[in-house]
């Protein structure tokens, strides 16, 4: 008995029924997006996504990708897929701005929409030019694109600023809720001091954008930042959200929208970081590359992938830092430790600088009580201050005063001398990239 093959081989020719029965959906979002003048709504991207999936999913059943014939529109439906979805989550975050309590000034308010805006129509652009070309390469392949469009009234969003009352708070107490706090404020300062630590506060200029994607800022990089933060806001809504502890903090809710835009913000920078590397910069090669290479603005691309969607989310973690320190201060236990002052010269700059970098690590507020005073441990000019009135009323012990976490840190810094040999102890680590930044 002979065994059949589970794959069969067909023609061009026989392929292209198929296709054209299959694309329809696509090309008649393609009508619409040329025809319709006004801006496009979420449930339109939403729309576009599934169809360019459903098509690319096609298309990679029947081994497009690798038929000569048909890469390059293989390509084309990917590419346009790529965008949508960037497209959906910047027109999510205009669509939601308001609701994340971020209470920006009004020229920061209007500084983001016009760059928001600025990336969407060059999302909108771009897709529109891969379109054309889509349209172009079925057209040469033998393909009969449909006339009608999708009619309008499907892509309608539902907006409104009338919203039932907020009674959906649990009556119950989470446990260990206020344990699941501080540790999230831990985590999400964390994500933002790597960012701050790298330095990206600036725009950047195409010369230094060329440089920066992908050696800095690129798909893989992105993604793992984007899991933290995803992970931040998940056990948020998991612990937090709509409980009675949320209702009493107000700080908690505006912590939520500091978390929520840099991230769908580094969603948009993966997207079209993805995008660039695989289709734009070379490191695939080949026909279909330079093609598409030749559809996209590079310069553009990298422009919005790092001078607005990078820029921005780094921006709003900055910003929520200071958020999540108000809510590590409010919720940790304050206590007192006595610890005995850096020998030989006490609190002078090497001791004060390990003193401020572990205070601004864990991010709440530690003071050092000398002669009825409180000095600021974050400052590194201010214990250089309490410096002063310790040597000269000859204290050999200072008091500490704050969250015990903290404390216990400079417990072992203070048993190491405060590092006063440059020997930083092994439980200590984090201080060595620290000093170095």
């Amino acid at each position: 008995m002979t065994k059949r093959s589970l794959s069969e081989i067909i023609t061009e020719q026989e392929f292209l029924p198929l296709i054209q029965e299959s694309c329809v959906g696509f090309f008649r979002i393609y009508n619409y997006m040329m025809r319709e003048k006004s801006e496009f709504t979420k449930t339109f991207y939403s729309n576009l996504i599934q169809e360019a999936q459903l098509l690319e999913s096609f298309l990679d059943a029947h081994g497009a990708r690798r038929n000569k014939t048909w890469i390059f529109f293989t390509e084309l439906v990917a590419s346009i897929r790529n965008f949508s979805i960037p497209a959906f989550l910047l027109r999510h975050i205009l669509d939601r701005y308001h609701v994340y309590n971020l209470y920006e000034k009004k020229e920061e308010e209007n500084a983001f929409w016009g760059e928001a805006k600025k990336t969407l129509d060059f999302m909108d652009e771009s897709m529109k030019n891969l379109f054309e070309s889509a349209k172009e390469e079925g057209e040469k392949q033998g393909l009969i694109l449909p006339m009608t469009m999708i009619k309008g009234e499907e892509f309608k969003d539902i907006r409104t600023n009338r919203y039932l009352p907020p009674t959906a708070f649990d009556e119950e107490d989470v446990p260990n809720e206020e344990e699941r706090i501080i540790e999230l404020s831990r985590r999400y300062r964390k994500v933002a001091n790597l960012l701050r630590h790298e330095g990206y506060k600036r725009r950047y200029t195409e010369e230094e954008l060329i440089k920066i994607i992908p050696r800095k800022i690129n798909e893989n990089k992105v993604r793992k930042l984007k899991n933290i933060i995803h992970g931040v806001q998940s056990d948020y809504d998991t612990y937090v959200k709509n409980t009675n502890i949320e209702k009493k903090n107000k700080k908690l809710s505006m912590f939520r929208g500091y978390i929520s835009m840099p991230l769908h913000l580094l969603e948009i920078v993966r997207w079209l970081s993805h995008f660039y590397e695989r289709h734009v910069n070379g490191i695939r090669g080949g026909e279909t590359r330079e093609k598409i290479s030749r559809i996209i603005d590079k310069a553009k691309i990298l422009d919005r992938i790092v001078n607005f969607a990078f820029f921005y989310s780094n921006n709003y973690l900055q910003k929520g830092i200071s958020i999540a320190e108000d809510i590590l201060s409010s919720y940790v236990n304050s206590t007192c430790y006595e610890l005995p002052i850096p020998q030989p010269l006490g609190f002078h700059a090497r001791p004060a600088t390990y003193v401020s970098l572990v205070v601004n690590e864990h991010g709440t507020d530690v003071f050092l009580l000398v002669n009825g005073e409180r000095f600021n441990a974050k400052s590194v000019m201010s214990l250089l201050q309490a410096s002063g009135i310790i040597a000269d009323k000859g204290y050999k012990t200072v008091i500490f005063e704050g969250d015990k976490r903290v404390l216990d840190d400079l417990k072992i810094l203070s048993d190491h001398n405060y590092c006063e040999d440059n020997n930083i102890p092994r439980e200590l680590n984090y201080l060595k990239i620290l000093r170095n930044i």
